[in-house]
């Protein structure tokens, strides 16, 4: 674990975004197309620790931006040159445009200020997509990574964004993957070498300051 003055040093809200990762009704909600990564999510805290980090970064004005995954329903644009794309797309709930299955899951709260940013095509809420010119734009320097999963989305969200010169805060107990075991292992022996990780609480601790004024 960091020390506490060097993740403090970190995430400053003024020039802090926190990245909610594919926290969408049709992932981790109740009738997800993935049901087992849905349950970890839940059983393990991992998406009330995301709704509680948002409700942090709201009340200290760090700024959120929600990342979500959908597709046409003709399928126009997206993927099919992977294995994991040729299942999502047989999948019984499909994360259609405009459906239910792409809005963010409760518990996690949406405000006003947050901006949601969705894609039709890659592994990554990064690469691609306009997050990057947004995080730009916003001032951003240190970016924190939460939501699922930890099999995919995740690291393709944490190495697209050390590879783009951010620092990356992961709350460990705020990410989730199946089966069980495989987020520590990911955690421990790919994400600790690009990324610096912590717990929720300590990341809270840090979002505790008074309110900073974002840069223009």
């Amino acid at each position: 674990m960091p020390s506490y003055d060097r993740l403090r040093a970190l995430i400053d809200p003024a020039t802090t975004v926190l990245l909610t990762v594919e926290c969408q009704q049709g992932v981790v909600g109740a009738d997800s197309a993935l049901p087992e990564l849905a349950q970890e999510a839940r059983d393990s805290g991992a998406l009330a620790n995301v709704a509680r980090l948002v409700d942090a970064a709201h009340e200290s004005g760090t700024q959120v931006i929600h990342a979500i995954a959908e597709r046409r329903p003709d399928g126009r644009g997206a993927n099919h040159n992977a294995r994991l794309f040729r299942a999502a797309a047989r999948l019984p709930v499909q994360q259609l445009s405009g459906t239910e299955a792409v809005s963010v899951a409760a518990p996690i709260e949406v405000a006003e200020e947050d901006l949601v940013v969705r894609r039709l095509h890659g592994l990554s809420p990064i690469q691609g997509t306009d997050v990057d010119a947004l995080l730009r734009n916003l001032g951003c320097r240190t970016l924190i990574v939460s939501g699922v999963s930890a099999n995919v989305a995740i690291p393709n969200a944490v190495f697209d964004a050390v590879n783009r010169g951010y620092v990356v805060v992961v709350p460990r107990d705020a990410i989730a993957g199946v089966p069980s075991d495989y987020t520590p292992a990911m955690i421990s022996h790919t994400l600790a070498l690009v990324a610096t990780v912590a717990t929720t609480d300590e990341v809270l601790d840090c979002f505790g300051r008074p309110r900073a004024v974002r840069p223009a």
